[in-house]
């Protein structure tokens, strides 16, 4: 059997992979973007269910619910942690500074003191931001422009 397949083979016998999210809400867009983070996997061969267990909390915006869902999270020893949003990160980073966190949809994660810097976060935080320093600097001086707003999907 050729290397890459015993690999493949032991993956498929081995106890699945955990990974824990702390989201805001349990809506159309958060349900969207688990269900798009769940695809991206599958492209990859990680599949919710088979080789990979993934285990959403949905905090609806209440500070004390993200405090409790990220210890439970943390409690659970899961090899990852997906983040929603800056009270998520933020709660999993007081539980954690060893289990590595992916942060997503998050607005200037290296202002908020979540990341060193976009290029190399440092810590055991990085991810996905919808904030462009420069980009917003550069709206805020059009004449005119009283909002901006992103997308990404």
């Amino acid at each position: 059997m050729a290397p890459c397949c015993v690999g493949a083979a032991a993956q498929q016998n081995a106890p699945p992979r955990r990974a824990h999210g702390v989201a805001r809400k349990r809506d159309g867009e958060g349900l969207k973007r688990a269900a798009a983070l769940a695809q991206g996997l599958d492209a990859l061969n990680w599949r919710d269910g088979g080789n990979l267990s993934i285990d959403w909390r949905w905090a609806g915006g209440d500070p004390a619910l993200f405090q409790r869902y990220a210890a439970e999270m943390v409690a659970l020893g899961p090899e990852a942690l997906v983040a929603e949003a800056s009270p998520s990160v933020e709660a999993l980073r007081q539980q954690t500074s060893t289990i590595p966190i992916v942060l997503l949809i998050v607005t200037d994660p290296v202002g908020q003191g979540f990341v060193q810097s976009p290029a190399r976060p440092g810590g055991n935080i990085t991810g996905f931001s919808n904030y462009d320093p420069p980009m917003a600097g550069a709206l805020s001086r059009k004449p005119g422009r009283e909002r901006a707003a992103s997308r990404i999907e």
